[in-house]
C-alpha cells in the first residue's frame, strides 16, 4: 500500500523533479557503495594471514652518545684499547673496532704518552686528535693568562689547557707548579696558545728570583730604574732571533723608563760580563746605601711600572739574607740556624713561587726574607758555607714551613694564629716555654719537654686562661733563655684614643680577610661591612690561644660590637701609628703599623662610659711561631749547636744534607 502511494507520488513530479530525483539517488548510492569497499579495504590490512609469523613491536632507534675529552694524557696504548689520564683519574678504553680497522686511529706507538683530544662514542674511543707541536724553554713568568718563555715571549693559555707532572706520580698541575728560571716542562702549542704543560723532570733547584722592591720597601714597581756595575756589563733586549746586546763599560749608568727604547720585547737583562760581578740599582736605597746585586737583572715592563728581578745562585742570596735577618755579630750556631731556615723558607717558595706575574720568587722585603738591607759579612757568609744545602724536612719528606720571629716573651704559639688552611697540618710548629727547664735530651736530639708545666710554672695550655697569662706576662722569668733582651717585656701607652684610625683599620682588616672581622647581629657575630663609630665602650680580649696570645678581641661601640680575629689584626687595631713603645731597658721605639706582637694584657681607661685610652703591658717581638732569633742566640751562648736550636724549634724534622 506505501509502495503504491510512493509512485503516485512519484508519477505525480515533473520531468525535471523526477531527473533530479534520479541524480541524488544515484550519488546517495555511490557513496554507500565506497564507503562498504574502504571498510573491506581497512580490515583486509588488519588481517594476517594463515601461518604469518607475529609482527614484532617496533624498537627505538638507537641514539649514540658521544664525549669529547679534551687535552687528555695517553698513558698507555695497546691494540685494542688504550688508557687515559683526565683529571687525576686514570680509565681504560676499548678502541671502535669499525675506526680502528678503517685506519681512521693513530697506532698505538703514536698515541703512546701523548696529549690528545679524544673522541668517545657509547664509551668507545671512535677518534684521537694527537696534539704535536711541542717546544721547551726556560719559564720567566706565568698565571692563568700565559706563560713566559725566555726567546719566546708570553703564550696565552688556553681555557681548557691542561698539566701534568710526569715525574714520580704522574698529577694533574698548573701554572702555579711551573719553576721561574728553569727548563723543566715542555710545552704543546695549538692554534698559538698553549693547551697542555708536561712537567718532565725534578732538576736541582740552585737559583733564586728575587722582586727587589722600591726604597724604603714601598712598592713593588719602579717607574725609572737608574743602574750600573761593577765591571763591565751587557744589557741585552728583545726577544727570539731578534735579541740583540750592548756592552757598557764599568761605571756607567743606564736610565730606563717605561717609555725606552730598549723595551723591544717585554723585558731587559742587564748581565755582568764576569761571575763576580754586580749591578747596582743607584734608584734603590737601603740601610746599607746604594745596593748592589750579584747574578743579573731583569727589567719587565707593566702597565703600572717597571717589575726589577734579581736573579742569582741560592747560596749567594743567603749571603745578604742571613745578616739582614740576623745580627752577624751573633754566635755561630746561631748564624747556622739561621742559614738553614733562610735557605729551606727560600726553597719552598722557590717550589711555588709568590709572584707569578712577574716571575720572582719571594721579594725583598719582611713579607718574605729581607734581602741586601745589609751589607754581606763574613760571619754570616761562613754560616751559609758550613751548612751549604741543608735544609729542614718534615717526618713526611716535605720542605718544612720554617717560620721564624726576633724574640719572645718566654714562649712561643702555632701556626693558628693565623687562621690559615694549612696550619692544622704544621704540628711541628709547637708552642713551647723557652728557658733551659723546656728542654729534653732524645736520641733524636733536643726536643721541648712535652709538659704543660715546668718546674711548677705555667705551661702553654695554662696561659690560654686570662688570669694566668695576666700573672705570666707582668713579670719577668729570670730562667728564660731572653729574659735580657729589651723586647722581652715592653708597655705601649696610649693616652688619648684614636676612634677614626681604630675605624679605618677595622675597613681594611676587613676587606682583607671579611672572616675575621666580624659584627654582632641578633646574638650572633657575622661578617658584614663595618659601620662607623665615634665612641668606643670597651675592649678587651676574649679568646686566648696557646702560650697565651691574644686570638680574639671584643671592641663595643656606641654602633655596634665588633669581634677582631688573629694576632696580626689585634696589633693592627690597637696601633695608633703615634704612641711610642717603651723596652724594659728604657728605649723606646716607634711602632707605626703594628705592635710588637700579641702577647700582652690590655687595660683600658674609662671616662664615664667610653674608653678615653688604654695601657698594654707586653712582651716579644713578632709572630711567635716557629724560631725565636734571639731565643737561638741565647742557647747557642749556653752551649747548643744550631741542629739542637733546630730540633727544639721545629720538633720531628729532619736536616737534610741534599736540595
Amino acid at each position: 500500500m506505501k509502495k503504491n502511494r510512493l509512485l503516485e507520488n512519484y508519477y505525480k513530479l515533473s520531468r525535471e523533479q523526477r531527473i533530479q530525483w534520479k541524480k541524488y539517488l544515484c550519488v546517495l548510492g555511490t557513496a554507500f557503495l565506497l564507503f562498504l569497499l574502504l571498510i573491506n579495504l581497512l580490515h583486509s590490512c588488519g588481517r594476517e594471514e594463515p601461518g604469518a609469523p607475529e609482527t614484532e613491536e617496533a624498537l627505538p632507534q638507537h641514539i649514540p652518545v658521544v664525549r669529547e675529552l679534551k687535552n687528555v694524557w695517553i698513558t698507555e696504548a695497546e691494540a685494542g684499547q688504550i688508557t687515559l689520564f683526565c683529571d687525576g683519574v686514570r680509565e681504560t678504553y676499548d678502541l671502535d673496532t669499525e675506526a680502528n680497522e678503517a685506519g681512521r686511529l693513530p697506532t698505538p706507538d703514536q698515541m703512546r704518552e701523548q696529549l690528545a683530544d679524544v673522541e668517545l662514542t657509547d664509551d668507545l674511543v671512535s677518534a684521537v686528535i694527537l696534539k704535536t707541536e711541542k717546544f721547551t724553554g726556560r719559564v720567566l713568568s706565568a698565571d692563568e693568562s700565559g706563560i713566559e718563555i725566555e726567546g719566546r715571549g708570553r703564550i696565552p693559555l688556553a681555557e681548557d689547557y691542561k698539566g701534568y707532572r710526569l715525574y714520580r706520580e704522574l698529577t694533574m698541575c698548573t701554572t702555579e707548579d711551573l719553576r721561574f728560571g728553569y727548563m723543566d716542562a715542555d710545552f704543546i702549542r695549538e692554534n698559538d696558545e698553549i693547551c697542555g704543560i708536561l712537567l718532565a723532570r725534578e732538576d736541582n733547584m740552585d737559583k733564586i728570583r728575587v722582586l727587589i722592591k722600591t726604597s724604603d720597601f714601598s712598592d713593588v714597581l719602579h717607574q725609572t730604574v737608574t743602574l750600573t756595575a761593577e765591571s763591565d756589563f751587557l744589557l741585552q733586549y728583545g726577544t727570539g732571533e731578534e735579541m740583540q746586546e750592548e756592552l757598557f763599560s764599568r761605571g756607567d749608568e743606564v736610565t730606563i723608563d717605561t717609555d725606552s727604547d730598549y723595551f723591544v720585547g717585554e723585558r731587559i737583562r742587564i748581565v755582568p760580563t764576569v761571575l763576580t760581578g754586580r749591578v747596582r740599582l743607584i734608584n734603590v736605597n737601603r740601610s746599607q746605601g746604594t745596593p748592589s746585586y750579584r747574578g743579573h737583572i731583569e727589567l719587565l715592563r707593566t702597565a703600572e711600572g717597571i717589575a726589577v728581578v734579581n736573579e742569582l745562585p741560592l747560596e749567594e742570596y743567603l749571603y745578604s739574607v742571613v745578616p739582614s735577618e740576623m745580627p752577624a755579630s751573633y754566635p755561630l750556631e746561631a748564624l747556622k740556624a739561621q742559614a738553614i731556615c733562610a735557605r729551606t723558607y727560600a726553597y719552598g717558595h722557590m717550589l711555588r713561587a709568590g709572584y707569578p706575574r712577574y716571575g720572582a720568587h719571594v721579594d725583598d722585603s719582611t713579607s718574605y726574607q729581607v734581602y741586601n738591607n745589609i751589607t754581606e759579612a763574613d760571619s754570616a757568609t761562613t754560616a751559609v758555607k758550613e751548612t751549604y744545602g741543608q735544609m729542614i724536612l718534615t717526618d713526611e719528606g716535605t720542605v718544612a714551613n720554617t717560620y721564624y720571629y726576633s724574640t719572645s716573651c718566654g714562649v712561643g704559639t702555632t701556626a693558628n694564629v693565623w687562621k690559615t688552611a694549612e696550619a692544622e697540618a704544621l704540628d711541628y710548629l709547637k708552642s713551647s716555654r723557652l728557658n733551659p727547664e723546656s728542654l729534653m735530651q732524645t736520641d733524636g736530639g733536643v726536643i721541648a719537654a712535652d709538659s704543660n708545666e715546668v718546674n711548677g710554672d705555667a705551661g702553654p695550655e695554662d696561659l690560654r686562661e686570662e688570669e694566668a697569662f695576666r700573672d705570666f706576662i707582668t713579670e719577668t722569668h729570670a730562667e728564660d733563655y731572653e729574659a735580657q733582651e729589651g723586647w722581652y717585656r715592653w708597655t705601649y701607652t696610649v693616652k688619648e684614643i684614636d676612634v677614626d684610625r681604630i675605624v679605618e683599620t677595622l675597613k681594611k682588616r676587613y676587606e682583607a680577610n671579611g672572616k675575621l672581622i666580624l659584627t654582632l647581629k641578633d646574638d650572633d657575630y657575622v661578617s658584614q661591612n663595618i659601620k662607623a663609630f665615634s665612641k668606643v665602650n670597651d675592649i678587651s680580649v676574649v679568646k686566648r690561644g696557646p702560650g697565651g696570645v691574644a686570638d680574639e678581641m671584643v671592641i663595643v661601640t656606641d654602633k655596634g660590637t665588633f669581634k677582631v680575629i688573629s694576632e696580626y689584626n689585634i696589633r693592627a687595631v690597637l696601633c695608633d701609628g703615634v704612641t711610642k713603645v717603651v723596652r724594659q731597658d728604657g728605649s723606646e721605639v716607634a711602632m707605626p703599623n703594628l705592635l710588637p706582637s700579641a702577647f700582652f694584657v690590655i687595660e683600658p681607661s674609662h671616662d664615664k662610659k667610653n674608653v678615653v685610652g688604654y695601657n698594654i703591658i707586653g712582651g716579644g717581638f713578632g709572630h711567635g711561631v716557629g724560631m725565636s732569633q734571639n731565643g737561638a742566640k741565647n742557647m747557642a751562648l749556653q752551649g747548643l749547636g744550631a741542629e739542637q736550636i733546630l730540633n727544639f724549634f721545629y720538633e720531628g724534622c729532619e736536616i737534610c744534607s741534599e736540595q
